[in-house]
């Protein structure tokens, strides 16, 4: 994909990025689980039955195996897991590292004893130090490629035809709408219990049915979903402020009730890794999580688009924001980092609709006296402000989310992530306003809606 990768040229080294990151994930995570003793003892006792208990590859099963770190690195490792499986192995830390080197152990010990490697000419693939040419590989590794080179070389007759078929479309994924939604979980327990049609709910449900035909007719090929974590990822343990999810796929949460009967969400890990690395390099810090359970912070906008089909008809990322824990990022952080995003999504090099969505929301306060806090007007007028002049509403402090929209109105901060990736933000013109509703109550909350197209 078209990203920044200058690392790449770099002899002798593996630099783990997001997609390494993807590629070797249950690799590492078996690593780590040797960090337990008796996980430890049942690995060494039966070596084949453990690794049978991770979803790794067929490679990466081979290459712990072989105890090649090279190999492991190829595959997704990173020396800092594997080296859980080396100490396993009463292996230190320089016995590991001179193993990747072609050196005997000795070899590779005298040499840090002289002062360790040089540099010199060895920054850049083609020069002439002593850590060019190929790595150094196990016999087991030689056999593997052999036979996936003739493997390879029958699927690259058929690969060539079918790139010459899709080379009239080739193209980079675009941005072609944004939507806005609340996320209110008891919209999700009126679905889930059938209550839609109990009069409390019907003129709610009714403001979504324009837009479930819509979403009919401009079905993406990925939505990027911005939402909050309910506490149901992340405790107080760890609390990421951008966290996106880069797995293939993602469970719905368990929130206290059980996990909602909706279809689990599949992911698209090439375009999250590929937007991961991307906003990464313009400065913006996420966290990159390869293992997520979704909770209604997503799956509820989800169902008022598509309602509740056996599968939902197309990717999706989750892109999860802190607005729990204060600090919460800024409307005008937020308001950046959707521009990040839309221009990591257009370097992406792959004809892809995607559209992004904000969620939560709207004036809603959960807890203290003041709960139940609504204010009809000051949402509109912040609908009216995203839509014409999304610049200046990301200015507002926090402040002024928590006096005038409720102390959990913060959420709205998301809604202007979605708002910076539109086109006219960088010069383009003004979105086409598709819908947009508002509606007073859905239990604690106040519901608004927006659905904005991009204009060619």
């Amino acid at each position: 994909m078209a990203l920044d990768k200058p690392y790449l040229d770099v002899p002798g080294t593996t630099i783990f990025d997001a997609d390494q990151s993807r590629k070797g994930y249950w690799l590492n995570q078996f690593c780590m689980s040797l960090m337990r003793c008796d996980n430890r003892a049942r690995f060494k006792a039966d070596e084949d039955a453990y690794l049978a208990e991770w979803p790794m590859s067929d490679e990466q099963r081979a290459a712990v195996r072989a105890r090649d770190l090279n190999w492991m690195m190829r595959t997704g490792g990173n020396i800092y897991f594997l080296s859980k499986l080396g100490a396993t192995d009463g292996l230190s830390f320089q016995q590991m590292a001179g193993s990747m080197t072609g050196m005997t152990e000795a070899q590779y010990r005298d040499m840090m004893l002289r002062g360790g490697r040089s540099p010199e000419g060895n920054r850049v693939v083609g020069e002439h130090g002593d850590a060019q040419g190929a790595m150094a590989q196990s016999a087991a590794w030689k056999a593997w490629e052999a036979k996936a080179q003739q493997q390879l070389a029958r699927r690259v007759e058929s690969a060539h035809a079918a790139s010459q078929a899709s080379a009239a479309g080739a193209g980079h994924a675009r941005i072609t709408a944004s939507v806005y939604s609340s996320h209110v979980p008891a919209i999700g327990a009126a679905i889930d219990l059938g209550k839609t049609q109990e009069p409390y709910w019907v003129p709610m449900f009714k403001g979504f049915e324009f837009s479930k035909q819509w979403m009919k007719q401009h079905t993406p090929d990925v939505i990027f979903l911005v939402y909050n974590d309910h506490a149901t990822n992340f405790d107080l343990g760890v609390i990421p402020t951008f966290a996106i999810g880069t797995a293939a796929e993602f469970e719905p949460a368990d929130e206290g009730y059980g996990p909602r009967l909706v279809p689990k969400v599949i992911g698209h890990s090439q375009l999250a890794s590929h937007i991961a690395q991307a906003v990464i390099q313009q400065d913006f810090d996420l966290t990159i999580v390869n293992e997520l359970k979704v909770d209604h912070g997503l799956t509820v906008p989800l169902n008022l688009m598509f309602g509740t089909p056996p599968a939902w008809p197309c990717k999706v990322i989750p892109f999860a924001v802190n607005v729990v824990q204060y600090p919460v990022p800024s409307g005008r952080r937020c308001f950046a980092l959707g521009q990040a995003i839309r221009r990591a999504i257009e370097s992406y090099d792959e004809p892809l609709e995607v559209q992004i969505w904000g969620t939560g929301g709207m004036s809603h306060q959960l807890q203290g006296p003041r709960a139940g806090l609504i204010n009809a007007a000051w949402d509109n007028r912040f609908l009216d402000r995203l839509i014409a002049d999304p610049a200046d509403l990301a200015q507002m402090p926090h402040i002024d989310y928590v006096r005038e929209a409720g102390s959990e109105g913060i959420e709205l901060v998301m809604w202007l992530i979605a708002r910076g990736a539109m086109a006219d933000v960088a010069g383009g013109k003004a979105p086409k306003v598709a819908h947009r509703f508002f509606h007073v109550p859905a239990s604690n909350t106040a519901v608004g809606h927006l659905i904005l197209e991009n204009q060619a």
